[in-house]
Formats: C-alpha cells, sequence, structure tokens
C-alpha cells in the first residue's frame, strides 16, 4: 500500500463500489500497468539502463516526450534526495511524480454548487468524430441524477441522424426529456432546448454537437455560431465547454485539446475509452501542457466501459494506482 492510498485519504473512499471502480480502472490501464510492474519488479539497481527502458515504456504508453523527460528529472532528483539505490523504490517515487503532476488536473465538476448560480447549467459538449460524445452525455446525464438534478438533453448533433437516435435511447434509459429535430440547424435546437429548460425549470442542459475535424476550418466556425447562439438566449452560457477524448488517439489529444480550446476556450475534458486497449499515459502529456497555464484545463470524469456507471470523476490518487498496476 502506497502511501497516498491509505484507507483514511479523502480522496479513495473505503467502500465497495470504491474497490470495485478502482479495479476496473485498473483492468483498463492494464497494459500500461503490466509493463511498468514487470520493470520494477525485476529488483536490482537503479542506473542509466533502468532509467531508459522506463523512458521506453512511458513514451510508449503516450506520456510523450516532454512529459516523460520532466518526470524523469524529478525521479533522478528524488533518487539523490532520498538516496535510493533499489529498482523497487523507483516505482514509489515515480507514483509521487506522476501525483504531483496530475493533481492539478482532478477538479471536480461541481454542478450542484453551479446551478445555485446557474440554471440551467448548460453543458455544450465538443470533440472529434467517434470520440464518444453522445455516449458520455448519456452517462453524465445519469450521474448528475445520482446528485439529485433534473437533465435535460439537447440532440445537437444534426449531422448524423444516428446520433439523434442514440441520444432519444440514452434520454429513455435515464428517463429524460431529449429536445431534438430531424436536420435543421444545431444552434436552433439547443436554442430551443435552453429555452424549454428555463421553462420546466431543469437544472442542467446537456448539449450534443456533431463531431469535426479540428482540421476542418467550416465546422470549427459553424460550432463557435453555436456557442454564441447559446449566449444569446441565456447570457453567460455556455457554463461549461466540455471535450471528449478518446484515450487511443495518444499524442493526437494534444493538439485537438489546443485546438477546441482556441476555438471555444474548453473549460473541462472527458476522457473515455479506458477499457484496455488505451495506454493511459496521455492524461500525464495533458497535465504537462497545462504547465505554467494560470487555469489549467481539467480532466471532469474518465470512462473505462459502456454502462450507465462506467463514468466518473477523475481523482489523480486512484489514476496514478491503476496506471501503475499499483494494489490496493
Amino acid at each position: 500500500m502506497f502511501s497516498f492510498l491509505k484507507k483514511n485519504s479523502p480522496e479513495i473512499a473505503d467502500t465497495k463500489s470504491g474497490s470495485s471502480w478502482l479495479a476496473q480502472l485498473k483492468s483498463g490501464l492494464a497494459r500500461t500497468g503490466g509493463q511498468l510492474t514487470g520493470l520494477f519488479s525485476r529488483g536490482g539497481k537503479i542506473d542509466d539502463d533502468l532509467y531508459e527502458e522506463l523512458e521506453t515504456i512511458l513514451i510508449s504508453a503516450d506520456v510523450g516526450l516532454n512529459a516523460t523527460q520532466s518526470l524523469l528529472a524529478d525521479l533522478r532528483h528524488q533518487v539523490k534526495e532520498l538516496r535510493l539505490t533499489d529498482a523497487a523504490q523507483l516505482k514509489e517515487a515515480l507514483a509521487h511524480s506522476l501525483l504531483k503532476l496530475l493533481k492539478p488536473l482532478a477538479q471536480p465538476l461541481q454542478a450542484t454548487e453551479k446551478v445555485k448560480t446557474h440554471k440551467p447549467f448548460v453543458i455544450m459538449m465538443v470533440g472529434v468524430n467517434g470520440a464518444g460524445k453522445t455516449t458520455s452525455i448519456g452517462k453524465l446525464a445519469k450521474y448528475l441524477q445520482g446528485q439529485g438534478l433534473s437533465v435535460m438533453l439537447a440532440a445537437g448533433d444534426t449531422f448524423r441522424a444516428a446520433a439523434r437516435e442514440q441520444l432519444l435511447a440514452w434520454g429513455e434509459r435515464n428517463n429524460v426529456t431529449v429536445i431534438a429535430q430531424q436536420g435543421g440547424d444545431a444552434a436552433a435546437v439547443i436554442y430551443d432546448a435552453v429555452q424549454s429548460a428555463q421553462a420546466r425549470n431543469i437544472d442542467v442542459v446537456l448539449a450534443d454537437t456533431a463531431g469535426r475535424l479540428t482540421t476542418q476550418a467550416h465546422l470549427m466556425e459553424e460550432i463557435k455560431k453555436v456557442k454564441r447562439v447559446i449566449a444569446k438566449v441565456l447570457p453567460g452560457a455556455p457554463h461549461e465547454v466540455m471535450l471528449v477524448l478518446d484515450a487511443n488517439t495518444g499524442q493526437n489529444a494534444l493538439s485537438q485539446v489546443k485546438a477546441f480550446d482556441q476555438a471555444l476556450g474548453v473549460t473541462g475534458l472527458i476522457l473515455t475509452k479506458l477499457d484496455g486497449t488505451a495506454k493511459g499515459g496521455v492524461v500525464a502529456a495533458i497535465a504537462h501542457s497545462n504547465h505554467g497555464r494560470a487555469h489549467p484545463i481539467p480532466v471532469r470524469f474518465i470512462g473505462v466501459g459502456e454502462g450507465l456507471d462506467d463514468l466518473r470523476p477523475f481523482v489523480a490518487e486512484e489514476f496514478v494506482a491503476a496506471l501503475l498496476g499499483m494494489d490496493e
């Protein structure tokens, strides 16, 4: 048991559900966790060969070159300061280096508090094609309902009929209203949804949008228009611009964050598909790219499966434990 995973830690609940979630997350990140466990369990001395192997694993796990070099520099500092000599000791040192890097990203959404000052609290969901926006909306609706909030969905992905049908299905599963229309303008659909939420005293509006590549300039301009229209019907909205990232895209996630942030002012991230195929290290790359920002873009949620409850708030301690294949 590593020091930051003690049962009295406020970040990790000592519950059966908390334990099973950590096990599920660990399974989702087993690809990287297994490599690191294998490296550190061999024992032996800490030398350049060990650092080189660790560097290879981290880069292949989508941590990225810059973040990897930063982590290795911090590790070397810890080894010197704490006089570490054995490879097994390096695992806990890496855990603390990662935790220090990822902790600033762990900022919960706090929707209940936001609703007190912004009602409806409008969350605009954006991302590239196939990132998992619509599925994440369904799961997020369930999560928000669990906090006692009423939710309405806006089917703003008017490019894909399947997206509208998918969102309607999620609405039925969660027993929430979905505002949709066949074809039409995305901004108009979301405009109607916000007005309807105001009339019905709904707490949260989750607005779906069509997936778009960051290189599609006309579509990026279109989504800026959607945001402007939302602000017209409800000044100050959207209150959260949530970028959904597929964990399997690796370093491409960094360019997506940069492009969508420049266009829309991203306020939070959802990392999806941490289901065993993803390597997970891209979170560290995102954290490193946030370094020096006055307001780092937080990872609000991570998703590990297709179930309604498979979207949870990002907790740095849990993620590091899973990424390193550490025992609970």
